[in-house]
């Protein structure tokens, strides 16, 4: 076993440092695992049925339409209108456009399901209005990265959806219901960050608009934020499955973009299809990938006994899960958050559970870690889309990064040690 992990771990790491693609060090580190202990065939022909067989899964089926309906919607003008809400609800209090990046990447993510998504479209419009008033550029790209994240919270989220296949069939409407609360604590505790912090710099307040205006923006977003009330409220009231809300969601973004709003062209259509596919074929190939080394972990026995030494080395079960989440939080910076779940779900949940954590809350702690990981170096996607629309350095914005950092990690031990933080919802709706 011991051989078997330094291997894997070994030949996967090389890979990485030599910038192949994850999907790639993931899946050739697997084979050449698999290599030690069979002839190349019978590995080969192993390695294809576990990628085939993590994708059998209606549920997977999902994330192809939440992917597109977040391009449309990215592209639809619907991160415009977003912003303007936000900008006319809370654009006078201090710190105010460093709220209103945060709130529109809140309402964003939860729209798009994509944390790039949300920071390339919010990012691209917040950042070069806060560097115009006069904000330090490497603090608003820091709350750009770190207020993405909530999108993987806040549903629907792909990532969600992934989990719950990878414990073994959570209730996808629970999880959804789950990751509102946490996600909505993460955002106030980044705004809380920003408001000290912008009153310590001086940062200017917006104009106080006129109710007329507040409520013109405010209703010309509702259209856009209705997308969410569908989905969710279609998913729990038990009118359609999330594979079937997803395709309700491209329907109504399409509506939204190229009817209502006009922003989308039906020539462009076959682009936006062009590019959801890739983006699908990427995070598919990642979840095969992924599968596979996952079945190889537990084929060698790895997650047991990995399981097992962590329950011998303390009796406390609050140093064992500050041990999970710290482990968790070192992988979210090297690991994207797709195999991350699939690889490490197997091996920290029985422990959890072994603790008396259920599944469900399981979930949110480990999501809410790989989002810390989605905005913290070396890997971290987040941080360098945010860097490239700021035009700064990943070094820059790592100092103003810190006090975000603390505000997510505080509410990280808010979900692990507080049940009712992910559960409350789920249960007061009966899911």
């Amino acid at each position: 076993m011991g051989m078997t992990a330094f291997v894997l771990l070994l030949v996967f790491f090389v890979l990485l440092i030599l910038s192949v693609p994850i999907s790639f060090s993931i899946g050739i580190a697997t084979l050449v695992t698999m290599l030690m202990s069979m002839d190349l065939t019978p590995a080969v022909t192993t390695m294809a049925q576990r990628m085939a067989g993590g994708l059998n899964s209606f549920a997977l089926l999902a994330i192809p339409f939440f992917v597109l309906s977040g391009m449309i919607m990215g592209r639809g003008g619907i991160a415009k209108r977003l912003i303007e809400c936000a900008m006319a609800l809370i654009g006078a209090l201090p710190g105010g456009l460093a709220l209103v990046n945060v709130v529109s990447c809140m309402l964003f993510g939860a729209i798009s399901g994509s944390a790039v998504a949300a920071t390339s479209a919010i990012g691209s419009f917040m950042l070069p209005e806060m560097k115009k008033k006069g904000y330090d550029p490497n603090f608003s790209a820091a709350v750009t990265a770190a207020a993405a994240t909530t999108g993987m919270l806040i549903p629907p989220s792909n990532i969600l959806i992934i989990y719950a296949i990878a414990s073994g069939g959570v209730s996808i409407a629970a999880l959804f219901m789950a990751g509102y609360l946490p996600g909505i604590l993460v955002g106030l505790a980044l705004m809380i960050v920003c408001v000290i912090y912008a009153k310590r710099k001086g940062y200017p307040t917006g104009d106080r608009l006129p109710m007329a205006i507040v409520v013109k923006k405010t209703l010309a977003a509702v259209p856009s934020l209705f997308l969410i009330f569908i989905v969710i409220g279609g998913i729990i009231g038990g009118v359609f499955t999330a594979t079937e809300a997803g395709a309700i969601a491209v329907l109504y973004s399409m509506l939204l973009s190229m009817g209502v709003y006009r922003e989308v062209k039906m020539s462009e259509f076959p682009a936006l299809l062009l590019k959801s596919a890739e983006t699908t074929a990427i995070v598919l190939l990642l979840i095969g990938a992924s599968t596979a080394m996952s079945w190889l972990l537990s084929f060698e026995n790895i997650p047991q006994t990995f399981s097992q030494f962590l329950l011998e080395l303390s009796d406390n079960p609050i140093i064992i899960l500050l041990i999970i989440n710290l482990v968790l939080i070192v992988v979210g910076a090297f690991l994207d958050m797709t195999p991350a779940v699939l690889i490490f779900t197997p091996i920290f949940l029985p422990v959890a559970m072994e603790l008396g954590m259920s599944p469900l809350q399981f979930g949110i702690m480990m999501v809410l870690n790989l989002s810390i990981g989605l905005c913290s170096p070396p890997v971290g996607a987040v941080l360098f889309v945010t860097c490239a629309i700021a035009k700064t350095k990943l070094e820059n914005i790592i100092k103003p990064l810190i006090p975000l950092y603390f505000a997510m990690f505080v509410v990280l031990m808010l979900v692990t040690y507080v049940p009712w933080v992910s559960e409350a919802f789920p249960r007061w709706l009966g899911l």
